[in-house]
């Protein structure tokens, strides 16, 4: 077996090698391996410096993300325990030169800023995105980072989770050089070059730089940490923790801030927000997993893209498409919805390039990906058409139709439908092999789910070529079964429903919206629809109204709005009025609108609960999940997780629904829900997987690992 460190020397350089595939992480035999080296290497007289790198793509990207999960179960063990290896680094009596390439995140910022020196290419990327799973920079990070950049800077590192640049790293402190193939040749020549020129000088510990600001200037810096976490990480723990640790750094001797940070990441290990944003992490990656889909499956080149609709879709998808480097033909019917789809696309460009986020160049190159047309011309050379137009099941049919007698044999055939039956459409082409949904969800650029939809006649290639096509595009691709809304949308319905039944008997959509958002909710479900377009529900309502039971309860004020052309924020009205800012303002018309329908239909209003709104609301998207599951529309309850967590806003920080239930308990769910049921109906009947599992004291979790 291959070790995962190797030492060799040149031109008097002892060079470190880390090769641990595919991202060197810090599993076990690696940060064993690093102290023999380092101790070999200062032993030896020829050697007078030390280059500490990684082969492969990246420098060391973290810890053993599993050793965190482990450490989550038993968060008294504190985690991967880095504190040996990182003091012999730093009592090095030769200077150890770290030399970074790809990402140096998480324990990999750790080790490197425990070398005495850092030297990196410029585009690599070093960060403490630890708050991104619930905890804080356990390998006292949140000790030596303040005394490399400052405690602002480290302050915005450890609460926002964002990643430095090389330059901007090397300007605020944390490199002490950017190695550029013009000056220094590869990264290796760069580090040695750079290790001869700081061999035999004192070395630097970074424990030592005490250089840390005032107690009246820290104490503006924490309190605007604060104020930003709260903006950007709500009701999150962990930024919160992390700011404490920093400022133990400030207050307390290293090694005292060190046992400070251990006791912090302990008990942030220990509550439920570390659990459940470690358990999305993991849910993310299970997702391409994908049963009955071979590792290895081939899958069909996509270099180019046909798009059929330039509306808010079609244009989203667009943007993902060429944002990725994919030529895109985006066509229309008619050249005005045309004009209006590129200039949104352009405006969001421009939007960027305003903010900074890439130059007018990349804008140029990424606009010209993108060819608008009014025809099919050149469809027939494209890899992967995808139709993105308004959600009429004939005028889907009659699109696949159209383009199963142009696009060529291997091409794949997708649909964005969000609800329609894709087995229905696929009928209508001669190849229902080669056609998938593909529902991106808006603003198609932005969101990073992708649910990708199998009916009963895709291959395994394309399957596999979807999941592919939406990782290049930088999402998260998941697949589920072909039913009314598939996954997320069949989830969503009954609680816009209930949400509504909700404003019917007494709550107002502003008071359902807070407490959705108060819960972790990245939006209230009013402001959503609102976002969505009343239109859009209605047209929904209207498909699905066969399905319902006579005299079974409905909501009744969204047809009124539809009616009165409350048509959500596209009109400047729906739920809420808007201004030029698109924020929602609470409108005192509708809440009138609501309480006149209510009396009307008898429906007597009361004072409604926050706790019974977050109940009602969540509880049966959880009643609705476990449904799917038992019907085998999602591979697994951590499945539907990521798709809320991805899609619909659900906090990270609580798992996702499954999850969530979970955490509550499924006999508590379940017991709710039978509540619900007795006193609103068949609505809320319970799902025989709920009932199953809470009668036997069980979990979706452990649901999920008996499934395999």
């Amino acid at each position: 077996m291959t070790q995962p460190v190797a030492l060799t020397t040149r031109d008097g350089i002892a060079v470190i090698t880390i090769d641990n595939p595919p991202v060197n992480a810090l599993s076990p035999g690696v940060p064993e391996g690093v102290l023999t080296a380092l101790e070999t290497a200062e032993r030896d007289p020829s050697v007078r410096a030390m280059v500490m790198i990684c082969a492969g793509r990246t420098f060391i990207s973290g810890a053993d993300i599993k050793e965190l999960e482990a450490a989550a179960r038993n968060p008294e063990s504190g985690g991967p325990d880095l504190h040996p290896l990182l003091t012999r680094i730093e009592d090095c009596a030769k200077p150890v030169i770290m030399a970074i390439h790809g990402m140096a995140l998480g324990g990999g910022l750790e080790v490197a800023m425990a070398g005495h020196y850092r030297v990196a290419v410029a585009d690599a990327s070093l960060g403490a995105p630890e708050v991104n799973l619930g905890i804080i920079p356990g390998a006292e990070g949140t000790q030596r980072l303040p005394r490399l950049v400052g405690v602002a800077a480290a302050v915005e590192m450890c609460v926002s989770g964002r990643p430095l640049k090389a330059p901007q790293a090397l300007q605020m402190g944390l490199l002490d050089r950017v190695i550029t193939s013009i000056n220094d040749g590869d990264l290796l020549s760069g580090a040695v070059k750079f290790a001869h020129e700081v061999a035999g000088l004192p070395v630097r510990k970074t424990r030592e730089r005490n250089e840390l600001g005032s107690a009246s200037e820290n104490a503006a810096i924490f309190a605007a940490g604060r104020a930003q976490a709260g903006k950007i990480r709500r009701n999150q723990t962990a930024p919160l923790a992390a700011l404490e640790a920093l400022e133990a750094a400030t207050t307390l001797p290293f090694d005292q801030g060190c046992k400070k940070e251990r006791e912090i990441v302990r008990r942030v290990l220990a509550g439920d927000q570390a659990k459940a944003m470690i358990h999305i992490f993991f849910a993310e990656r299970a997702v391409a997993r994908v049963p009955g889909i071979p590792k290895g499956t081939a899958t069909y080149p996509i270099a180019k893209v046909g798009i059929i609709g330039a509306g808010t879709m079609g244009g989203g998808i667009a943007m993902a498409c060429a944002n990725a480097g994919i030529s895109v033909l985006l066509k229309e019917t008619e050249q005005a919805a045309l004009d209006r789809g590129v200039a949104a696309i352009r405006k969001n460009y421009e939007s960027s390039v305003k903010k900074g986020r890439f130059s007018q160049a990349v804008m140029d190159q990424r606009m010209a990906l993108i060819h608008p047309q009014l025809t099919y011309d050149g469809f027939d050379q494209a890899d992967l058409i995808i139709e993105a137009v308004f959600e009429s099941m004939p005028l889907k049919k009659q699109i696949f139709g159209d383009i199963d007698k142009i696009a060529k044999r291997d091409c794949v055939l997708a649909s964005n439908t969000s609800t329609l039956d894709i087995d229905e459409i696929a009928a209508a082409t001669s190849r229902p092999q080669m056609v998938i949904g593909l529902h991106f969800f808006s603003p198609a650029h932005v969101m990073r789910l992708v649910e990708i939809v199998r009916g009963k006649h895709p291959s395994n290639e394309v399957v596999a070529t979807s999941l592919a096509i939406a990782k290049k595009l930088g999402k998260v691709g998941v697949v589920v079964g072909n039913c009314r809304g598939f996954v997320g949308n069949r989830m969503m319905l009954p609680y816009m429903r209930e949400a509504q039944f909700l404003a019917e008997e007494g709550s107002t959509p502003q008071q359902v919206d807070k407490a959705l958002t108060d819960f972790g909710m990245a939006m209230g479900i009013f402001a959503v629809d609102d976002m969505g377009g009343i239109d859009l529900a209605y047209r929904v309502k209207q498909e699905y109204a066969y399905l319902r039971k006579p005299g079974e309860r409905v909501p009744l004020v969204l047809d009124k709005l539809y009616e009165m052309g409350r048509l959500g924020q596209k009109r400047g009205m729906g739920w809420y009025r808007y201004d030029e800012s698109r924020s929602p303002i609470p409108d005192p018309d509708v809440n009138s609108l609501i309480e006149r329908t209510a009396s009307e239909a008898g429906i007597a209003r009361r004072s409604i609960t926050p706790e019974e709104i977050i109940e009602r609301s969540v509880y049966v998207m959880i009643n609705e999940g476990a449904r799917i599951l038992e019907e085998g529309h999602a591979q697994r309850a951590a499945d539907i997780d990521v798709i809320y967590c991805t899609g619909y806003g659900f906090p990270n920080y609580r798992g996702g629904p499954m999850w969530y239930a979970d955490t509550v308990g499924l006999k508590n769910v379940y017991a709710r829900v039978r509540d619900f049921h007795q006193r609103h109906g068949h609505l809320w009947e319970p799902a025989p997987l709920l009932k199953k599992l809470a009668e036997e004291n069980s979990t979706f979790a452990e649901w999920d690992l008996a499934k395999g």
